[in-house]
């Protein structure tokens, strides 16, 4: 008989403080993450996606924020920033993308989400206790077979 080793899925939820050193411990914690799940070859788009995520909750949200990384299978992985804003930004916003000026200084991050993740989308949170409203914008990528 051959026992088979069934890996459960997995979540991470990193919280972050309104400090401009967070985007980099996000992504160092993300790098860790995908090494030892084995998903390596997620790193490079994993790492852009959170990064333009979690910048953008750190540059316009005045609270706190946090990362949540999922295991979403077949060598996927769904990234989640969740911050107090409840305003969702355009690309994210019903409607799909809207293109942005190639030299425009801002907003051009998310538009880089929609264009390198697998699927992406926002949901608005709304909550009865402080710090349980705002937003939540997600990303997924996946190894490319």
């Amino acid at each position: 008989m051959v026992a088979s080793t069934v890996s459960p899925p997995w979540t991470y939820t990193l919280q972050l403080p309104q400090d401009p050193r967070a985007p980099g411990v996000a992504r160092a914690t993300l790098r860790n993450v995908l090494r030892v799940h084995g998903m390596p070859e997620l790193a490079e788009v994993a790492e852009l996606l959170a990064s333009e995520l979690v910048t953008n909750a750190y540059l316009y949200s005045s609270g706190p924020y946090s990362l949540r990384l999922r295991d979403a299978g077949r060598s996927r992985i769904r990234l989640s920033v969740w911050d107090t804003d409840p305003h969702i930004p355009a690309p994210f916003r019903w409607g799909g993308p809207q293109a942005r000026e190639e030299l425009a200084e801002r907003g051009r991050g998310l538009y880089l989400v929609t264009l390198y993740a697998e699927s992406w989308g926002a949901y608005p949170m709304r909550g009865g206790l402080p710090g349980q409203g705002g937003k939540l914008l997600w990303a997924e990528c996946a190894a490319k077979t």
